[in-house]
């Protein structure tokens, strides 16, 4: 009755991605995000459309930081984290000698959304 987060750091073909997502929603997982940062779907998208048709999982989440194609970018399930202003402020501190330890630590923000999230604050979807 949980929702259930899957991280991995590459999607290539899915399929590991997918048999994981498939065994949780047997175990009665509530919803279940698949999150990548390189999104490469080398084996097309096929197996995701099955899948999501299936109800295995509910979104797929991944970044901006490789180059996504249409047909991709047009998937209802697919959701894409726009990393553009992360990516130059790392490259910001950089130019300038400081420290990337706010850039890349962001937990503070996290429980922010978080405890916004709990106070019924930002909307589920």
């Amino acid at each position: 009755g949980k929702d259930v987060i899957i991280n991995d750091d590459i999607i290539s073909s899915g399929e590991s991605m997918l048999d994981t997502a498939r065994q949780l929603k047997e175990m009665n997982a509530n919803r279940v995000f698949i999150c990548t940062t390189f999104g490469l779907f080398t084996s097309g998208m096929d197996a995701f459309d099955k899948a999501h048709a299936n109800g295995d999982f509910d979104y797929v989440i991944t970044t901006n930081l490789t180059y996504l194609p249409e047909n991709v970018k047009e998937k209802p399930y697919l959701l894409v984290a726009d990393m553009s202003k992360f990516l130059a402020s790392i490259i910001d501190f950089s130019n300038h000698d400081v420290s990337l330890a706010n850039a890349l630590t962001p937990t503070e923000k996290i429980h922010e959304i978080v405890e916004r999230y709990n106070n019924h604050e930002l909307n589920a979807n």
